[in-house]
């Protein structure tokens, strides 16, 4: 006589306990994946969020009011950007190349609690150099900020529209030398060509109706009328086309990893 093995009952964790358990699972899995590096990568963050408007109005003999509050708030609003768009899909590629990224991905838990782990991730390190931006050219600058209750959405949804983006292109291209060349392209012209630092109107005309299509002037517009009266306009339509581009962004992330197996 030969007796069968027992097959244990397939267990499916779902429900809102098992999401929470499963991002609380992917935040230790990320800070302990990267707790050598993170510390270093915040304080690499703020040192340059602190010194981009103190640099920048070294070309200045004089600062305005105006030029002082878009240098200021300008710092704040890249260095809220440039983790999740530029430095996050580096490290997405640095697992790509390590050969943890599939491991990863074969993790059992929802790959939306994954996402929003990322996102988290990335607030960590944004936030702290935003803050840090806005002291110290605060200070460097002497500005003086008019805080508003929308600085709290406006900090959100450009937070998880960046990262989203960022987050969706590192997924979706497969070659990571080509994710490494893009961030740069992207850090190139987030901190030259883009109109957070300074009004659009100092670009040509052309430059101007692109980046007015483009989801970077708007996040700049949206945040800066959080910390600031009467030197922006149209913040609906701001809102609207960030909005946009952040469930472009969510969909291509979806469309991508929900072809993974």
């Amino acid at each position: 006589m030969t007796v069968s093995p027992v097959t244990p009952p397939l267990v499916i964790r779902t429900g809102t306990g098992n999401w929470w358990r499963s991002l609380s699972a992917m935040l230790r899995w990320h800070l302990t994946a990267m707790r050598l590096f993170l510390p270093l990568l915040i304080v690499v963050q703020m040192l340059v969020a602190a010194g981009f408007s103190v640099g920048i109005s070294l070309f200045f003999t004089e600062v305005s009011t105006t030029v002082a509050l878009y240098l200021a708030t300008g710092s704040a609003i890249i260095a809220l950007v440039l983790v999740g768009l530029v430095v996050a899909p580096q490290l997405i590629a640095s697992e790509k190349d390590a050969g943890t990224y599939d491991f990863s991905w074969s993790l059992p838990v929802p790959r939306s609690a994954a996402v929003v782990a990322w996102v988290l991730l990335c607030a960590a390190v944004s936030i702290p150099s935003m803050l840090m931006a806005l002291l110290v050219a605060g200070l460097r600058l002497e500005v003086d900020y008019a805080l508003s209750w929308s600085i709290v959405p406006a900090v959100v949804l450009v937070l998880v529209s960046g990262t989203m983006i960022g987050y969706g292109l590192a997924h979706a291209i497969e070659r990571t030398s080509l994710t490494q060349l893009l961030s740069q392209v992207l850090a190139f012209g987030l901190l030259g060509f883009t109109p957070i630092t300074y009004p659009i109107e100092n670009l040509p005309s052309w430059l101007g109706s692109v980046h007015r299509v483009l989801p970077f002037y708007h996040m700049g517009v949206i945040v800066r009328g959080g910390l600031t009266k009467g030197i922006v306009a149209d913040l609906g339509v701001s809102y609207l086309i960030v909005l946009v581009w952040t469930l472009i962004a969510i969909g291509l992330t979806a469309l991508v990893l929900g072809r993974r197996k």
